[in-house]
């Protein structure tokens, strides 16, 4: 009987050795090169040649096909698309809704805490030394309209503006 040559190890292979004496312990290779369809002329002779130049690792359930998600399709998930060009659903809403500026609610009606007006009420305090700073010899046009942006909000606060 002979006994030469490659032979398949158990998947999971038993402990390995030590040393020079070490195998492979994963079985193997791990997800085999999958052919796909339906694509153009070439392109599926390449695909197949850029996974056998980096074959990726074996994982559980790694041969069961997944379920791609298609537009429309029953695994899509969310409201229906409107196409574009389509009329509009909403022929009350102005397409400014929920912008700055333009008719409709501005951005208050997103529900989205205005960040840049609590940063700027945190540095009023700091007002004086950004001003020390802005005025040094060299500063940066930046440095400078930080104090305008900080010294308008501040006086929007004491007006009852924002």
């Amino acid at each position: 009987m002979a006994r030469g040559g490659a032979r398949q190890p158990g998947n999971p292979a038993p402990v390995s050795g030590p040393g020079a004496l070490s195998k492979r312990t994963d079985g193997g290779p791990g997800q085999p090169i999958r052919a796909v369809t339906g694509l153009p002329y070439g392109q599926a002779q390449q695909l197949q040649s850029i996974q056998s130049a980096a074959p990726m690792s074996s994982s559980p359930g790694g041969n069961q096909a997944q379920p791609i998600p298609v537009q429309g399709g029953p695994a899509a998930a969310g409201p229906p698309r409107v196409p574009f060009g389509a009329p509009t659903q909403q022929p009350n809403t102005p397409v400014t809704a929920g912008a700055a500026l333009g008719p409709g609610p501005g951005t208050e009606a997103l529900g989205i805490p205005n960040m840049q007006n609590q940063d700027l009420q945190q540095l009023i305090p700091y007002l004086p030394a950004f001003q020390a700073m802005a005025n040094q010899p060299g500063s940066s046009k930046a440095a400078r309209n930080l104090v305008r942006q900080v010294m308008a909000f501040a006086a929007g606060q004491q007006s009852g503006g924002q």
